[in-house]
């Protein structure tokens, strides 16, 4: 017996593209058996994530900073920034449900995965590269006072402090906290000092806005 000839596939036009959409190894079944065919925008895992939701969900994965709800509806071809946030809130849900590791943080203008904190002491035996945003007290102090007085001189960060700063300064630059945010009107024009968003990721801030109240801290003694 002759074996059956094969058939070429034509181009795939409207008709042929709609067939994708039945379930794999479909075709092999019985037609009793057969699954319906999976709507356009149909659930792509068993934890009831459909498209739209996957793709925001693998963008976020791959995110290495917090990325603004409009980039995330950009990036995972949704209508808008409100539909992207719609989405956050119901893959926030399905995490918790889940018992997830993971939860999604909103910080730094824009939204991240995040470890949940009771599984800290187990990653940090495994990633060190934390290390480089460890901050000396002088450090942390000169810090402070560029994020509370920003955009701020460097003279004016002295004249805080009582003493140079301006090699604690080049540092916090290097680790990515502080920028160059301008130039002040004044004399020579000195530069103006500001955060950066890097500061915002590293104390887990939305804004600036979001920096504790001066007269709350803890006064000195």
């Amino acid at each position: 017996m002759r074996p059956p000839a094969f058939r070429p596939l034509g181009p795939l036009g409207p008709a042929a593209r709609r067939a994708t959409t039945t379930r794999p190894g479909d075709a092999r079944l019985p037609a009793a058996l057969r699954l319906p065919p999976l709507p356009a925008d149909a659930a792509v895992d068993p934890l009831g994530r459909d498209a739209k939701l996957a793709r925001l969900e693998a963008a976020l994965f791959l995110a290495d900073e917090p990325l603004a709800a409009k980039k995330l509806a950009d990036a995972a071809g949704l209508a808008d920034a409100a539909e992207a946030r719609r989405l956050i809130g119901r893959l926030r849900e399905l995490l918790d449900a889940d018992g997830s590791a993971f939860q999604v943080e909103e910080f730094a203008g824009g939204f991240q995965f995040l470890t949940r904190p009771p599984y800290h002491p187990w990653l940090v035996r495994l990633r060190r590269t934390g290390h480089d945003l460890r901050l000396t007290p002088v450090a942390l102090e000169t810090l402070a006072v560029v994020a509370y007085k920003q955009p701020v001189m460097k003279a004016e960060v002295e004249a805080v402090r009582g003493v140079a700063c301006g090699e604690v300064i080049r540092v916090l630059m290097e680790k990515g906290l502080v920028r160059v945010a301008g130039r002040d009107a004044s004399l020579g024009r000195p530069q103006l000092y500001g955060t950066t968003k890097k500061f915002l990721q590293a104390f887990g801030l939305k804004s600036l806005s979001d920096l504790p109240d001066v007269e709350s801290l803890p006064k000195p003694t």
